[in-house]
């Protein structure tokens, strides 16, 4: 199963605006996609709830997952997007 370890690059961490974001880009993608801290148990990136209660936090390393056709394209848009800062607030 293909991985991605990234760094959370948003201020605010994986909440609010940029949970929403990745969640709906998650959800786009044609295969499921999951997220964890290292010391956690993965979540599902498309549910918003599930990103706000993994509680990452800037500079936090997350390991993204996924199989199937397509997984190393989806996990490479998602690992992009935990990469950028996406809470335009700033």
């Amino acid at each position: 199963m293909p991985e991605r370890h990234v760094t959370v690059a948003s201020k605010v961490g994986l909440h609010a605006r940029p949970a929403a974001m990745l969640a709906k880009e998650a959800a786009a993608q044609s295969v499921k996609i999951t997220i964890r801290k290292q010391e956690t148990d993965p979540v599902e990136a498309a549910s918003i709830l599930g990103l706000m209660t993994l509680g990452a936090a800037y500079g936090d390393e997350v390991v993204l997952a996924a199989d199937g056709d397509g997984a190393d394209d989806a996990l490479d848009r998602i690992a992009d997007m935990v990469s950028s800062e996406l809470d335009g607030s700033n």
